[in-house]
Order: structure tokens, then sequence, then C-alpha cells
């Protein structure tokens, strides 16, 4: 049965290929980074999680200590394309939807909890298999671009994953029950709108300190979304857990924490002003929140 063994190794091996070309470019730094990705996705069940935090602690080593260096102009060919050089980009979603039909009705072929995961990898792999085919690259190329993304974008592209990590972490320690305890005293007994408010700007303000919607809600959740909004004032699990996410996207616009959508678009793109993309986004992010605060107030409750 494919699953998530099929996804790690891909990704193990594309992060390999990364470590291996830094190696050959004398990056030492890099390499080391990008192997001990590569190690922790292809060997993680083997090591555990002691091997695998002994990773995390090497990795945040590396980039604490300045051993990622940003990557040299790129050297590949130029090629003009038009807009037809978006339909390698349009085939991964494609095969991502159109794999998760299918696979839906071959039950035994691949694992009913990974379906979406495992057609996004056929996806890009097939994106890059039309790729050599219509462009005809170097074998190395689409590694080397991809190694050379990579190291513009640098620790960043592990923070979703790492911050996810720690919201799950937050929920086992019971971070949820203390906010939970310590809300109870500022939302009035019986108000749903006070409760709503806290969990909709709770879910914001905590996903600005943690920079990931996923990280904050197992605490939001566990402190008021749970006991209150749908236990207390009956509210529908379904309504109050997605608007309550979007609400934490919300503040996912205005932090830097968020690197991976607020930090890395600075360094690619060079810009003077670290800030310049949360600076552009806060206007739509405010008036986006008040509207998902309302409509989980709106939608979530019976009237």
């Amino acid at each position: 049965m494919i699953g998530l063994p099929f996804i790690y190794g891909v990704a193990g091996l594309t992060f390999l290929s990364f470590g291996l070309l830094s190696l050959r470019d004398r990056r030492w730094g890099n390499a080391a980074f990008w192997l001990l990705i590569a190690s922790s996705f292809l060997l993680g069940d083997r090591i555990g999680d002691f091997g695998n935090g002994l990773f995390v602690i090497a990795l945040v080593a590396i980039a604490g200590l300045g051993g990622l260096k940003k990557p040299a102009p790129s050297e590949g060919e130029e090629r003009t394309r038009g807009n037809a050089l978006f339909l390698p980009a349009l085939i991964v979603p494609a095969t991502a939807l159109i794999g998760t039909l299918v696979f839906k009705r071959l039950p035994g072929l691949v694992d009913a909890k990974q379906i979406t995961l495992v057609a996004l990898t056929l996806g890009v792999l097939i994106a890059l298999a039309f790729c050599y085919a219509w462009l005809r690259p170097r074998a190395a190329t689409p590694f080397d671009e991809g190694r050379r993304l990579m190291d513009s974008v640098g620790w960043a592209a592990l923070l979703p994953q790492m911050l996810a990590s720690l919201g799950a972490i937050f929920a086992l320690a019971g971070v949820g029950d203390v906010v939970g305890g310590l809300t109870a005293h500022v939302i009035p007994s019986g108000s749903l709108i006070g409760a709503v408010l806290a969990y909709g700007l709770g879910m914001a303000a905590f996903t600005m300190v943690m920079g990931n919607a996923f990280a904050a809600f197992p605490v939001m959740a566990a402190a008021i979304g749970v006991p209150l909004l749908i236990h207390a004032h009956r509210g529908d699990p379904a309504a109050v857990a997605a608007l309550g996410m979007l609400a934490g996207f919300c503040g996912t616009l205005m932090t830097p924490m968020a690197a991976n959508f607020n930090i890395v678009p600075v360094a690619l793109l060079e810009l003077k002003d670290r800030n310049a993309v949360i600076r552009a986004q806060i206007p739509t992010a405010l008036p986006l929140l008040a509207v998902n605060i309302a409509l989980i107030w709106w939608l979530a409750f019976p009237r």
C-alpha cells in the first residue's frame, strides 16, 4: 500500500540531491543542513524520536550560527516559452485532484488517510518528467535550481513544520487549559459574543506568536472552542473549527513568524524593507478578521 513512506522517500531523495550538490560546490554548511533533513526523511523511523530530536538541534545550530549561505546567481539556460511555462505548475494540482478521486475508488492501493498527499507527490513527479521531455535540460538542472531556491529560503523552509509541532506540544502540555482558565476571568459568564470574540482574536493572536494557524488551533480549541463555543453554547463544530482557522490565517498575514509567507518573499524579491509584505497585507487582514469573527457568531450557532 502506497502511503507516507513513499512521500517521505521522494522528499528525502530531493533533499539528498540538494545536499550532494552543495558538497560538490563546497558549501559545507548548506550541505550539512540539507543532508540532515534528508536523513530525517529517509531514516527517521529507524533513528527514533531521540535521533530526530538531535537532528533538529543540529539544524538549529547550523542556521543560528550562520552556516547557511545565500546562493550564487543562476547559471541555468534562459528559455522563452511564454505563458506555456505555467503548464507544469498546473499539472501538480490537476493530478492531485484527479488522483484523489481515482484512488478513493481503488481501495487497498493507497493509504486512505494519505490519498491527497500521495496524489500531490505523483503530480510533482509527473510535472518533473513533463519538463524533462519538453525542455530537455541537463539531468542535474532541476535539482540545481531547486537547491538554489531552497538556499534562498534557507531555514525558513522548515518553520511551518516546526511551529505545527510546537502547537501539538503546547496542547499536550496543557497550555490550552491554562489559557482557558485565564479567559474565564475575562469573558462574562454565559456571554456568547464574548466567547466568540475571545476565540477569533485569540486564534489571530496565537497565530501571530507561533507563526502558524495549525499551531495555534490546538491551544485555542482546547481553551475556548470546544468547552465554550461547542459544549456550552452548542455551536456547530465544523463552523467553529473552519472559521476559527480562517481567523488564525488573518494573523498569519501580520506576523514575521510566518516566515514562509512574509519573510521569504522579501528575500526572494530582494526588498529593502523586511516588513514590506506584512505592511501591504495588514489593511486586508484586519477587516477580514472582523468578517470571520462575525461569521462565527452568525453561522455556528442555532437561532
